[in-house]
């Protein structure tokens, strides 16, 4: 079974409230509270995934959302289901929730179980689930979960056999469709551009503003190259969330907007549907900043006004420059995302047959 919270279902700044401190302990904590046998977390800064062998009992499959019969009625599991109120209790246990989201559990986390999730951990592990589709950071983070599932001693021949298999698999499709080459994020492109009109980045005083996923890709750039940078949103809630698990310093946006002159480069990456920065509000501040002031706006639509680059200092880079950058290179991967979803879809019942021959000889041996 695999039970999941990603960057699809749940706003970046929340996966931090579904994130376990101590995955070691949290796998532990699954097999021994909810009915699993075996238990491999995979944890990353856009998705909290469970995977789970074993823990059984008799009833409906619990996700209506993923399983029905042609009549509409929840389908059958063969007359078994998983116990996936001892998951929930469980989870909720190890992280800390609002009402809200203890209130709507059943609406957020995604449950599947066999077929589905070989299909899906060969998507994850090829590249398709990432927020960035085709970036290979995603195979040494799934290397890095088997690590710690095994030190914890909570995987077993199952998951083991799963995931051994899985990313031999995707390996492969990644090699032969090209999937993982040349992925330039707009965090990449935002960051190449800031350093390129900015030099040493690296002592400048950088601030990000937004907590969405053009964010994310932001804050992973600068991560990447060890740059330290503020973080800020409309809520400091926000921004707090977004750090715990993306980096960066939260700042309240109202400091931001008085103190806006101190600093260097600023990536505005929001999905607001009016100007944040305009040029009433930062005019008279940016007048005693002597040194330059590089502006990136990556958010659509636009919310930078665009007669702020007429302060004197200030250079301002608009989403619709960025765009064009990556275009050609987004083109490119088209093609590689049609043929990897093509080589999935012929792999899923080999991989099926693999984990029932296994199941099977397990069971002869024993």
């Amino acid at each position: 079974m695999n039970a999941r919270i990603t960057f699809r279902n749940v706003p970046l700044h929340k996966l931090a409230n579904f994130s376990f401190k101590d995955v070691a302990a949290a796998c532990k904590s699954f097999t021994e509270n909810a009915d699993a046998s075996e238990c491999l977390i995979v944890q990353t800064s856009s998705r909290v995934e469970v995977f789970t062998a074993g823990g059984v009992q008799m009833g409906e499959v619990p996700d209506a959302r993923r399983n029905f019969e042609t009549d509409g009625s929840p389908a059958k599991m063969q007359g078994k289901k998983l116990n996936v109120s001892k998951i929930l209790k469980t989870w909720a246990s190890l992280v800390e929730l609002d009402q809200f989201d203890l209130d709507h559990w059943d609406q957020t986390l995604e449950i599947y179980k066999d077929t589905d999730v070989y299909e899906h951990l060969l998507r994850l592990a090829s590249g398709l689930e990432s927020l960035v589709v085709g970036k290979d950071e995603i195979v040494e983070e799934l290397k890095k979960s088997i690590s710690i599932a095994k030190e914890s001693k909570t995987s077993g021949k199952i998951l083991d056999k799963l995931f051994d298999t899985t990313l031999h698999v995707a390996t492969s499709i990644r090699d032969s469709t090209g999937i993982s080459k040349e992925v330039i994020t707009t965090g990449d492109m935002a960051t190449k551009i800031a350093e390129e009109g900015m030099g040493d980045i690296g002592s400048k005083h950088i601030l990000l503003i937004g907590t969405g996923e053009t964010a994310g890709m932001v804050a992973k750039s600068l991560n990447k190259n060890n740059y330290a940078f503020d973080v800020t949103s409309m809520t400091i809630e926000r921004a707090t969330g977004f750090s715990k698990v993306l980096g960066g310093k939260p700042i309240e946006f109202k400091d931001v907007m008085l103190g806006f002159d101190k600093f260097d480069i600023i990536f505005v990456a929001t999905t607001a549907d009016a100007f944040l920065i305009t040029f009433k509000k930062i005019e008279k501040i940016m007048q005693k900043k002597k040194k330059g002031t590089l502006i990136l706006d990556l958010s659509n639509p636009r919310t930078v006004d665009e007669r702020i680059s007429t302060i004197k200092g200030i250079k301002l880079v608009n989403p619709a420059q960025i765009n064009e950058m990556i275009e050609k290179n987004t083109k490119k991967r088209t093609n590689a995302v049609s043929a990897v979803e093509a080589m999935i879809s012929q792999e899923i019942p080999i991989v099926e047959a693999t984990m029932k021959r296994f199941g099977t000889e397990s069971l002869v041996n024993a």
